[in-house]
């Protein structure tokens, strides 16, 4: 029998970025986690895809610990990979035959309130039938911060894990370009992403545990100048979405520069945004190889080829990092976010390249020339 020595069960909170069927490289890291027997998730901030990742591990822990979280993940993602042509679609052979073009292009020519006027949604079929809000509600060991925008002011709503239910994860959600909006309680929601994508403040300022590992799934930089329409309004919304992320890491380095070297350490609200530790798994290797309209494509072969590049680049964190948990930073956010010349970005290194070919071997007619 095998013993080791000098290991030691740690916690980290999560933050997970809403990516469409991007998000199935957040499965694939939160799949590798929770196969780790001596590290446990603690709060989870997340926005879209990274909420229905997030309730689904939160469904799954409070009905049964990590293998039932892992189950559940994955009945999450097998039943988006049906529901990939909405079943509207499917009952309206006009819509159809648009459907095979970019879903992007086919949502350009009308608003949702023109091509489906009843607000049909295929997700809340799904999250109703796979996830016990309820017993989330009740249960789950995980606290959860989910993220929605307010259609009137555009202020990020957070839902967090007592009043959640499947309208919280749907306003989440909500691409104002594909979905009707989602009201609850008299007010209107679109997507979070919008606003907090995620919200890391909330996380770090709130969680007892003082290390967050952020998911991110969409790349920085994406080269070439966008000319088409469609091509511009994707590129625009990657630009949007992307945002919130790097307004809130402005906020935190702001706080460090200001308590640097200041007698007492750090106080007040925003005090442990200053010794918060980040750590960071980001898929744009993986993801910035692919057309922006993969999102809205969850085709089987590509969620497979994005669930195992989560798990590779996680286990890959845990080999390198799991010993700087609850002692230092392993990500510098102002190096990797704030600055011009950015490392790591897609087309970086040798890893990226052969990523980009992997994913083009995956994707096929997704790919961007």
């Amino acid at each position: 029998m095998q013993v080791r020595l000098f290991r030691r069960n740690v916690r980290v909170n999560l933050a997970l970025q809403g990516g469409g069927a991007h998000g199935a490289f957040t499965w694939g890291v939160l799949d590798r986690l929770l196969e780790d027997e001596e590290l446990e998730i603690s709060w989870v901030s997340a926005t879209s895809a990274g909420a229905v990742n997030a309730v689904a591990v939160a469904s799954g822990l409070s009905e049964g610990g990590k293998s039932s979280a892992r189950a559940k993940l994955r009945s999450v993602w097998e039943a988006v990979h049906q529901a990939g042509v909405p079943d509207l679609l499917r009952l309206n052979p006009f819509l159809y035959g648009l459907s095979r073009a970019p879903l992007a292009q086919m949502a350009s020519l009308w608003s949702p309130y023109e091509f489906n006027p009843l607000g049909f949604d295929p997700l809340r079929r799904l999250l109703s039938e796979s996830i016990d809000f309820e017993k989330l509600r009740n249960s789950s060991p995980i606290e959860l911060l989910i993220a929605a925008t307010e259609v009137a002011t555009g202020r990020s709503r957070i839902f967090r894990r007592k009043e959640l239910t499947v309208e919280a994860v749907l306003a989440s959600s909500c691409l104002p370009t594909l979905h009707h909006a989602v009201e609850i309680d008299g007010v209107s929601y679109w997507d979070g992403g919008f606003s907090a994508n995620p919200d890391i403040k909330t996380l770090a300022m709130e969680s007892p545990v003082e290390d967050t590992l952020i998911v991110q799934l969409n790349s920085l930089v994406r080269p070439g100048l966008p000319t088409g329409v469609r091509e511009i309004s994707l590129h625009a919304n990657r630009l949007a979405f992307n945002a919130p992320l790097i307004r809130e890491i402005e906020l935190i380095e702001t706080v460090r520069e200001c308590w640097q070297g200041r007698i007492g350490g750090p106080r007040g609200r925003y005090g442990k945004l200053a010794t918060h530790r980040f750590h960071l798994i980001e898929a744009g290797r993986y993801t910035g190889a692919l057309s922006p309209d993969s999102t809205m494509k969850p085709d089987w072969q590509l969620l497979s080829y994005l669930f195992n590049a989560g798990r590779d680049e996680a286990g890959k964190w845990l080999s390198r990092h799991r010993a700087s948990i609850g002692r230092r930073s392993t990500v510098d956010l102002k190096e990797r976010f704030l600055t011009v010349e950015r490392a790591g970005d897609p087309g970086a290194d040798a890893d990226s390249e052969r990523a980009s070919v992997k994913a083009k071997a995956a994707a096929g007619s997704d790919i961007a020339d």
